[in-house]
């Protein structure tokens, strides 16, 4: 196996784009060990395979909201950097450009995009049930118990919002 990527390194590279969990195609193609350009060739020859839940462009707003957030690279020159907007792709999609490279290394890495994503999914699910607990524990007691009860359910909000949240 080549140099993989543990699934907590992949999961920094997902992002929510329009409510999905979505990774670039620039990280995507890094991760399976070709060029970006390749990869967005073999999506398009096979563009059947990706429909819009399995991949999608970001929008010009989008990939500023992101560029913002990280250092990626500058084309303000007229050189270097993306001439085109990004593809990111869902989990679906990501396992689908790992077929249509057909190499070694993509179906290997595929694995472990999956376990991020699915990692990911349970993260947010279980963040979800530690709520409803408090819900619950909240309505059994009494008013003295209020103050401690709206202190947790600050700390959840300020977890929820995703640090890596771009789109509308």
């Amino acid at each position: 196996m080549h140099n993989l990527v543990p699934a907590e390194g992949i999961a920094s590279r997902i992002y929510f784009v329009r409510g999905k969990k979505v990774i670039l195609d620039s990280d995507l193609a890094g991760l399976y060990g070709v060029p970006t350009k390749r990869l967005n060739e073999q999506v398009r020859r096979n563009i059947e395979r990706f429909p819009g839940d399995f991949m999608f462009r970001l929008t010009k707003e989008e990939h500023d909201h992101l560029r913002s957030q990280f250092a990626t690279s500058s084309d303000k020159a007229g050189h270097g950097g993306r001439r085109t907007l990004p593809f990111v792709f869902t989990e679906h999609g990501a396992i689908m450009a790992a077929t249509v490279l057909n190499s070694k290394q993509a179906v290997e890495v595929s694995i472990f995009v999956v376990r991020a994503f699915v990692k990911l999914r349970q993260m947010l699910a279980a963040h979800k049930d530690l709520e409803k607990k408090i819900e619950e524990m909240e309505s059994k007691y009494d008013e003295q118990f209020r103050v401690v009860f709206e202190a947790i359910r600050q700390l959840l909000v300020e977890d929820e919002k995703p640090k890596r949240k771009i789109g509308f």
